[in-house]
């Protein structure tokens, strides 16, 4: 295109044009093929140009794409709602349905704090989070992210929510390890709700494993359990964001259950719909709902299209579809596979400092040296590197935030469909292999590398 009014992420940055997509492949305009090795932004977890949604689109959109939450409920919607709630372990869940992943987290911070507002504690409406973590980019999203690269702009507009350290033990921030470090990181939220005080608190949010704030980081054993019994003693509610970790990804249908934790409120998106149709939900447990029933019997929240017949169809097909085609268990099964054949890698690529994850959700984290564990310059900028020289090699990766507070690491998500097979796996890993090659030899040629 000789001229464009579409507002791209980076403005002087020329975009391929796509084409098409099969599986775990898209296709741009001029034939190049690319390994979707992120699923897009860890969305398209059943990979592309799926038939049976496909055509859920079309029978969906044949009989009414669109009504007013207000006016009506539907069928697709109805079906969804009771679907994720029997997906949930532990107890039944209402759904309020949004468009995305940032509304979702945030109408659980809403919902928490109205949770409390309907029990008569009006002063509890502060939310508690981690430094490293991402929930969004909406305001009242974005307050509870401790995603220092995304706050800067608008740290003035923004709530303090981050209080407490991750359970980041790559780089320990109490510098020891687990198990002698006994859950530091998580006994904190203990220290940070007596400094404030638990009057003022309605819940605390966490990702349970870091995305984008950290590449992948996966807290120890142990770890959710000790959050979720600090948050019952001191009346505080627990929200899992699940957008980027749920629905199979992790190789459990809920990354939580990896912990054997049950979570208050739940976020979802992203693999929710896979990418076929923009909706995420918000999943507010009976304890929850309970006062609220009881009370002003409304969520103060609302959104156009939410709840909207066609996206809900849509997801409700793709749920379907994981269930069938047995992705979770795949996820898992792939998910160390793929893992074992990343920290191969890591052996001949001295750059990789750490590798890590569950299921099809793994992080690789670079080093300028393996034995300090030392980030390279913030300005060298290795992730937008091998990112960029990945896409140029016909791999897709995802960039991730690194390094003490989130400032200064680099690293990248590997995250591919779940439908991904071994053969496909080794493909991608030759790929990726290829790329972490000529980044190191560009590296090199500047004289930022040795060896």
């Amino acid at each position: 295109m000789d001229e464009t009014r579409l507002i791209k992420p980076l403005l002087d940055k020329e975009y391929p044009m796509i084409s098409h997509g099969d599986g775990i492949y898209l296709y741009d305009t001029n034939g190049k093929k690319y390994i979707d090795g992120s699923s897009g932004a860890i969305t398209a977890s059943i990979g592309h140009g799926v038939k049976e949604i496909i055509e859920e689109i079309d029978k969906q959109a044949n009989k009414i794409s669109f009504v007013y939450r207000s006016q009506f409920t539907s069928e697709p919607a109805e079906n969804l709602a009771k679907k994720l709630s029997d997906l949930t372990k532990g107890g039944e869940y209402w759904s309020f349905f949004v468009n995305s992943g940032s509304e979702a987290t945030e109408t659980a911070m809403k919902v928490a704090i109205q949770h409390w507002q309907e029990k008569g504690m009006k002063g509890k409406n502060k939310i508690l989070s981690r430094w490293m973590s991402y929930h969004g980019i909406t305001i009242g999203a974005l307050s509870m992210s401790g995603h220092t690269g995304r706050r800067a702009r608008f740290v003035s507009l923004l709530e303090d929510y981050p209080t407490i350290d991750p359970p980041y033990c790559f780089r320990c921030p109490y510098n020891t390890t687990y198990p002698e470090c006994n859950h530091m990181c998580a006994t904190e939220l203990e220290q940070a709700i007596n400094r404030i005080g638990a009057e003022h608190i309605a819940a605390f949010i966490a990702e349970p494993i870091i995305g984008a704030a950290g590449g992948a980081i996966v807290p120890p054993e142990g770890y959710y359990q000790v959050i979720k019994k600090i948050c019952e003693k001191y009346n505080i509610l627990f929200i899992a964001d699940e957008v980027m970790t749920g629905m199979g990804r992790t190789g459990k249908m809920f990354a939580l259950e990896h912990w054997d934790t049950q979570a208050d409120i739940i976020a979802l998106g992203k693999g929710m719909s896979a990418g076929y149709t923009p909706i995420a939900a918000t999943l507010v447990s009976e304890k929850v709902m309970e006062p609220i029933q009881k009370g002003s019997k409304l969520i103060m929240s609302g959104h156009t299209y939410s709840a909207n017949p066609q996206s809900a169809a849509v997801a409700l097909a793709v749920v379907t579809y994981i269930e069938t085609h047995n992705l979770v268990e795949k996820s898992a099964k792939n998910g160390e596979y793929l893992l074992t054949k990343l920290q191969k890698l890591q052996k001949d690529h001295p750059i990789i400092g750490d590798v890590r994850g569950k299921g099809l959700m793994c992080g690789v984290e670079f080093v300028s040296d393996m034995v300090t564990k030392y980030p390279f310059n913030k300005e060298i900028d290795v992730t937008s590197h091998v990112v960029n020289q990945g896409q140029k090699n016909g791999l897709l990766l995802y960039p991730a935030a690194a390094g003490i507070e989130g400032i200064g690491g680099d690293a990248i998500l590997v995250a591919p469909p779940l439908t991904i097979t071994t053969k496909q796996i080794d493909e991608l890993i030759e790929l990726l292999n290829q790329t972490l090659n000529d980044v190191k030899t560009e590296l090199r040629n500047k004289g930022i590398i040795s060896s």
